[in-house]
């Protein structure tokens, strides 16, 4: 009903601080670079980005087709109905937060892997 919401939410809140973090690199300080150095998260963040605001737009595309978003208020179908509004908090508690923390586990592990590989990269080369 709703559960695109959530990863939607986090996707705004990923956006915000990714443009904080660009305009610190746009700045040229060298706090920056000393920072993501310590948090190579932060420089892959759009890749976070990305994840959410997809799934987030294709989630909501489906609720669209299945007409349980509607361009009238209250745009929600289920928050016309108090019973349907429970159960559509509910899933939004349950699958949209399970879907949120399983897109951001899975940048989590593409995070890792790209620094393990880069990081192999740079031994290989102090080595020859």
């Amino acid at each position: 009903m709703a559960c695109f919401l959530v990863p939607a939410t986090e996707a705004v809140i990923t956006t915000i601080v990714s443009k904080s973090v660009e305009k610190k690199k746009a700045d040229g300080s060298a706090e920056y670079e000393e920072y993501v150095s310590k948090h190579p998260f932060l420089h892959r963040l759009n890749w976070l980005n990305k994840l959410l605001w997809g799934g987030s737009a294709l989630l909501a595309f489906e609720h669209i087709w299945h007409g349980e978003v509607v361009p009238w208020f209250p745009f929600l179908t289920a928050a016309a109905n108090p019973a349907d509004t429970v159960e559509m908090l509910h899933e939004m508690m349950t699958v949209g937060v399970s879907m949120a923390v399983i897109v951001t586990v899975v940048w989590l592990g593409m995070v890792m892997v790209t620094e393990a590989i880069k990081n192999r990269g740079k031994a290989k080369e102090e080595t020859v």
